[in-house]
C-alpha cells in the first residue's frame, strides 16, 4: 500500500487518514498527540507515495527541528532592489533643511 501525503493536515484529520490506510501514526514531538487537534503536520516519514506494509508506522511531526526554521520560504528577489531610497538620501552632504536651497 502507499503512504498518503500527511503534510498540511490538522492533527484529527492526519490520524483519520492513517486509519482509513490501515496505517498506525506516531508523532515523536508531540507525547499527547491523541489529544492534538488542530495542529497541522509539517513532516512525516516515510514519505509521500512511499510502498509499506499494511499496519506501518508513519511518523508526523508538528514542529520543524532545530536548526530548520519555520519563518517561510525565501524566495531571492530578481532584479535586486536599486541603490536609491532611503541610503540615497542619507549619502548627500549637507543640512537636509538647506539642500537645493540657495543662499541669501
Amino acid at each position: 500500500m502507499r503512504v498518503p501525503r500527511l503534510v498540511g493536515l490538522m492533527a484529527v484529520d492526519a490520524r483519520e487518514t492513517a486509519r482509513a490506510q490501515d496505517l498506525f501514526i506516531n508523532a515523536p514531538d508531540r507525547q499527547d498527540f491523541h489529544l492534538a487537534v488542530v495542529d497541522y503536520v509539517v513532516r512525516q516519514y516515510p514519505q509521500p507515495g512511499a510502498e509499506v506494509p499494511r499496519e506501518s508506522m508513519v511518523y508526523v511531526w508538528f514542529d520543524f527541528g532545530p536548526g530548520d526554521g519555520g519563518g517561510g520560504m525565501r524566495e531571492p528577489r530578481v532584479p535586486n532592489p536599486s541603490g536609491g531610497g532611503l541610503q540615497r538620501e542619507l549619502d548627500e552632504p549637507g543640512d537636509p533643511c538647506t539642500v537645493g536651497i540657495a543662499p541669501p
